[in-house]
């Protein structure tokens, strides 16, 4: 019994040890409890010039279709976490860091906006998915990417899906505003506005990550230090010439599409499904009640459900 308890002891004390010297181990830790729960596994890949993690799930049948999610600014492939669970073994998954986010490659001599990123994603698929199409899915940010990449990369995307999507000039809200000011209002550099962050993106409180001390603190950490990265894209994909670009495309996309919105979308006003909808006559909507802005974390099952209606052989 002194040997187990001596044992728990020393276990505990290299724990705390572990985490003091890597305050973000903690993070790193729920999200691979996040990953194994969803049934994922991790990869990389080298494409476009970057090294790319991400995560990846084999379907139940060969002959699924492959489903390509990409994340949202400030995001990452664990967003989708959620979605992958509800959607069960239907499909091939493959969701990545978008380059300079998450675990990907981050380089300083490139520009990380619609365009830029949008032949990345191209370049991602023809490495992981070659000479077959996917079904490309996107959140914000990454919305707006996705849209590129359908107009522009037609033979590659067999069908496209936006959810929460920037890119379009939707009416005026205090974020949009924000942004158009020159401000950031993702930024994140103490507890106060790690808490404004979270219950900007988030409307439904039981969906609000929890996020305790120490890993609260390490979350603030890293957020100041990708402060000038966070900038740089935004004044990219929210200030440009190219940050209206995916929805002027828009109309280019002739695939069969999906448009999802959480009706109480704080960040991307739901107006900008509609603008998309008026380009893209050919997609389905849904607008989802009693949702912010991550909506398929708030309500992965209502996605889903619109997701699989969408991916269906029509």
């Amino acid at each position: 019994m002194v040997v187990l308890a001596w044992a728990v002891a020393l276990s505990a004390l290299l724990a705390v040890i572990a985490v003091l010297r890597d305050p973000f181990l903690l993070v790193r830790l729920e999200f691979a409890r996040q990953r194994r729960a969803a049934g994922l596994a991790h990869g990389t890949v080298d494409a476009a010039g970057h090294r790319w993690a991400y995560a990846w799930r084999h379907a139940e049948a060969a002959d699924a279709p492959v489903l390509v999610m990409l994340h949202g600014f400030t995001g990452s492939k664990e967003n989708w976490y959620p979605l992958a669970r509800a959607l069960g073994g239907r499909y091939h998954l493959l969701i990545p860091d978008l380059p300079g986010w998450g675990d990907s490659q981050r380089r300083p001599d490139v520009a990380y906006g619609f365009v830029e990123q949008a032949a990345r994603v191209a370049a991602f698929i023809d490495a992981l998915s070659p000479g077959r199409p996917v079904l490309l899915l996107g959140h914000s940010m990454g919305g707006g990417i996705a849209a590129l990449v359908a107009a522009r990369h037609r033979q590659r995307i067999g069908k496209v899906a936006l959810i929460s999507a920037a890119g379009v000039r939707f009416a005026d809200n205090a974020f949009g505003l924000a942004v158009l000011a020159g401000d950031n209002p993702f930024a994140v550099q103490d507890a106060a506005s790690l808490r404004r962050y979270l219950d900007t993106v988030f409307f439904d409180a039981v969906a609000k990550p929890w996020i305790p001390w120490p890993a609260s603190a390490a979350l603030i950490a890293r957020r100041r230090r990708d402060a000038g990265f966070e900038h740089a894209v935004l004044e990219l994909i929210g200030r440009s010439a190219d940050s209206l670009r995916p929805g002027l495309e828009a109309a280019d996309i002739h695939q069969p599409a999906l448009l999802v919105w959480g009706r109480q979308d704080a960040v991307i006003d739901p107006s900008a499904l509609a603008l998309y909808a008026a380009a893209m006559p050919q997609a389905q909507t849904c607008l989802v009640e009693g949702c912010g802005h991550m909506v398929m974390m708030e309500n992965p099952a209502a996605v889903a459900a619109a997701v699989v209606k969408w991916a269906s052989p029509t």
